[in-house]
Order: structure tokens, then sequence, then C-alpha cells
């Protein structure tokens, strides 16, 4: 799979293609399936980092790591920058449960949406844009460990805020 070609995305299936700012203004947009989803940064190049992200602090914790860190995690020439999974045979969440988790975490709340915590250190996070795969018959989980190891295929490396495979 082409990661950086919004067509072959498209062709494959993935819809929405919506920003964050757009996803906080109309959640309901998201599909209440099991599936995954793709973060994309639509400028492909290196943005500003924030010292202090927009995160939430679940559980007290804080969600924010180092400038050098995030410069660490940074995949160059890459749109995605978070792979993500929601429901299947362990859970029942959906695309519009999960992802509204995320945004919400991404507003400051202390939601349980750790993993891909770094996008809200991004300081273009409200840019970014969310597009997603509904699956009916694929665990989400398999499908993205899948395309995990293909990105690390083709770019060396996890997506920049996937900090586990």
């Amino acid at each position: 799979m082409e990661f950086n070609d919004i067509g072959e995305l498209k062709k494959i299936g993935f819809l929405g293609f919506k920003s964050v700012t757009e996803l906080i203004a109309d959640p309901n947009i998201l599909p209440n399936q099991m599936g995954i989803y793709l973060v994309l940064n639509p400028s492909n190049t290196k943005p500003e980092f924030l010292i202090k992200g927009v995160g939430g602090f679940f559980k007290g914790k804080d969600p924010n790591i180092s400038i050098s860190d995030l410069n660490k995690n940074w995949v160059e020439n890459s749109k995605v920058v978070y792979i993500g999974k929601a429901g299947g045979i362990n859970g029942n969440a959906t695309l519009r449960s999960r992802l509204k988790q995320y945004l919400r975490f991404g507003q400051g709340f202390n939601v349980g949406h750790y993993g891909g915590r770094l996008i809200w250190q991004l300081k273009n996070h409200s840019e970014l844009i969310f597009c997603w795969l509904t699956l009916t018959d694929i665990e989400p989980r398999e499908l993205e460990k899948k395309l995990i190891a293909d990105f690390i295929k083709e770019f060396g490396k996890r997506p920049f805020a996937n900090l586990t495979g």
C-alpha cells in the first residue's frame, strides 16, 4: 500500500478524510462499525512541535514527551502519523466511539485514549485528517498490525504516534 497516495487509500475503501476540526463539529459522521483508521498530516512536512500538547491527563499521567523524543519519532516524507483500530473480537468499540474518545482526549479531557497521544503535540493538530476503513470479516487488530508492519518496511520505523506495534 502506498501510504502517501490519497487516491490509493480511497480505492482500497478508506472513507472520511475529515479534519480534526470537522470531526469535533460533527462526530456523528463517524461510522458505528469496527474498523481501522489513519491520521494524516496533510502538509507532508515536519510540523512544529508543542512542548505542552493539548492532550488530556488520563489517570493523571502527563501525555507529553520531550521535543527531542518527538523529533526521534518523526517519520520524514510520510503523511501517515498514526494507525489505529476500533473494535474487534475482544472489544465492542466502533469507529465512532473510539474516535470520539480520541478527539475528546485531544481537547484536554481525561479520557482513555492514551495511544496515539503524540499527535496532540503537533502545532497543526486541528488540521490533521482522519480516514477510516470499516471492517466486517477482518479482525481490526490484525489489519492494524499488518499496516504498521508494511509502514515499517516502507519507512524504516513505526508511524510517528504509534509507540508500539
